[in-house]
Formats: structure tokens, C-alpha cells, sequence
């Protein structure tokens, strides 16, 4: 008698638990997507939140130098009146016009070291223009450098002198005799006034909020 033989049946997977493995595969490949994209969007908001500090400190820094480097040097403008060193504020032709001394001449170029700046405030950039020469005509025209952007506002007060300053008993400074504007009488458009003790800076970033510099004056005395 012939004894047949018995394969072993094979076991596989039913079709209920292909189902489950593939929820389970979808279910952590959304958990990895979701991480790695939290994660990419955090480096990008790194990234951003890095070179937008950047360009805060380069404008300030290129403020810093030029008002750093003031020199008491008046100049005539392209009206042919004469405009003092220092001038600022609302009243003003400009937030802050300024000359400067330490102007690299790399090229060696028959020029002044020193130089004409002036910072103004259009839709919501920061500017600075930068003129080649001192005194200067209708026909000179600045460089524009934008410093800054989403810049809400550009204020500037003006300390007359250093003995008008007063600090509270919490070592604060006490502002209220600093002058929103340094420009001459009206009426006199020849009178030169000398440049103020300190100039305060604010800056106002859509995304910062409010920043604020002092700096104080050499002494032209």
C-alpha cells in the first residue's frame, strides 16, 4: 500500500493583516513627514531670523561709523547755502545729515577723506545716501544704499550739552531737555550751529519692535 505524501501547508498573511501593516507603515511615515518638515521649518526660521539679524547690525554699524566719525566741517549745499556739520530731526531737511571724516580713498583719488551723509526714511527703508563731494551743486547727485527694510520708524533726539544731562536715582537718564531737532533759527539759513553732546537713535522694525542707540560726540572744543 502506497503511503502518500504530506506537504506542509504554507503559512502567508491574510489579507486583514496586510491591511493593518500597510495603516501602520502610512501611519509612521506621516509621523516622520510631520517631524522632518517641523524640522526644516525650524531651520528656515533659523536662517531667516540669522541673516535678519545680520542686516540689523550692518546698519547699525555703518550708522555707528558715520556718526562716530563726525568732523566739524560745514559745507554748502546744492542751494549754495551753508549747512552746518550736524543736522537732524523733523524740522529737518533730512532725519540726520552729517559729515564725516575717514573716507577710505583706496584708488588714491584727488578727493576730500571726508564725506557728505544723510539718512532718510522712504517706504519703510532705510536709506543713506552718500554725496562725492562737499560742497556741491544742483548737478551732484547722492548714492542710495537701502540699509534696512520694514523699518516703521526713524527718530532721532539731540543733546545740547553735556551738563544738561541728569540721570534719576535708578541711574537713568532723564531726556526730557533733549531736543527732537538740530536746525538752525528759522530765518537764518547762513547760521552754523555747532554739533550736539550726544544723538540718540531710535528704530522702530515691524518685526523687533523698537531699538535704540546713544552716542556721544567727540569734543570740537
Amino acid at each position: 500500500m502506497c503511503r502518500a505524501d504530506h506537504h506542509p501547508r504554507q503559512a502567508g498573511f491574510t489579507l486583514v493583516e496586510v491591511l493593518i501593516a500597510m495603516a501602520i507603515t502610512a501611519f509612521v511615515s506621516m509621523l516622520s513627514y510631520q517631524t522632518l518638515s517641523t524640522a526644516l521649518a525650524g531651520i528656515e526660521s533659523a536662517r531667516a531670523e540669522s541673516e535678519r539679524l545680520h542686516e540689523i547690525n550692518r546698519a547699525f554699524t555703518v550708522l555707528s561709523r558715520d556718526i562716530r566719525q563726525l568732523t566739524n566741517r560745514p559745507v554748502r549745499d546744492e542751494f549754495g547755502q551753508v549747512a552746518s556739520a550736524v543736522s537732524g530731526g523733523e524740522l529737518a531737511r533730512d532725519p540726520l545729515r552729517l559729515t564725516r571724516s575717514g573716507w577710505h580713498n583706496s584708488t588714491g583719488a584727488p578727493r576730500s577723506t571726508l564725506q557728505r551723509v544723510a539718512y532718510r526714511l522712504e517706504e519703510d527703508r532705510l536709506l543713506r545716501l552718500s554725496y562725492p563731494v562737499l560742497d556741491r551743486t544742483t548737478a551732484i547727485e547722492p548714492t542710495e544704499t537701502v540699509l534696512i527694510e520694514g523699518v516703521e520708524l526713524f527718530e532721532l533726539r539731540f543733546l545740547p550739552s553735556i551738563n544738561a544731562v541728569e540721570v534719576d536715582r535708578n541711574q537713568v537718564i532723564d531726556r526730557r531737555f533733549w531736543q527732537e531737532n538740530w536746525v538752525a533759527d528759522v530765518g537764518f539759513t547762513d547760521k552754523l550751529i555747532d554739533p550736539p553732546a550726544a544723538i540718540e537713535v531710535r528704530v522702530t522694525l515691524s518685526d523687533w519692535g523698537e531699538l535704540e542707540r546713544l552716542y556721544v560726540m567727540p569734543s570740537f572744543q
